[in-house]
């Protein structure tokens, strides 16, 4: 019986919007290298490049002197994230993100509130905690 140790990495990044390419393609290459499809490498960067994003304008106020780490870990198909935010204050989001009418969404011409409706979406878990004082965002899904 062959056994496979989980693929992983990780990068760590500063609180600035410049950063979010460089995140996108971090995701991208990594699940590419694994040889997942394109849809899905997709459907994660951008769940991804959404709590990046998040993190950086609504946590830190894109404060570039502060950072997050990101762990991409794969073992097998199930593909488990975590985004550590080393800001100085907790971030914690609803649990479960409502699923908003996008229709009444479109009618009202609202911008913006989508993007963790979209996140939980895309992944099969999402959950925000606690851990040694900072902010971790947690993100699994099953790649098939």
């Amino acid at each position: 019986m062959a056994f496979s140790f989980p693929m992983q990495d990780r990068i760590r990044i500063s609180c600035s919007r410049q950063n979010l390419q460089q995140v996108r393609d971090f995701v991208r290459g990594f699940l590419l290298e694994a040889k997942r499809n394109d849809l899905q490498v997709n459907q994660v960067v951008l769940a991804v490049d959404e709590v990046v994003a998040n993190f950086i304008i609504h946590a830190n106020n894109e404060d570039a002197s502060q950072f997050l780490d990101l762990l991409l870990v794969l073992a097998g198909p199930r593909l488990d994230i975590e985004i550590e935010d080393h800001g100085n204050t907790l971030f914690l989001p609803p649990g479960k993100a409502p699923n908003p009418d996008l229709r009444a969404y479109i009618q009202q011409g609202r911008k913006g509130g989508m993007g963790m409706a979209l996140v939980s979406r895309i992944m099969d878990q999402v959950e925000f905690f606690e851990r040694n004082s900072h902010t971790v965002c947690h993100l699994s899904k099953v790649l098939t």
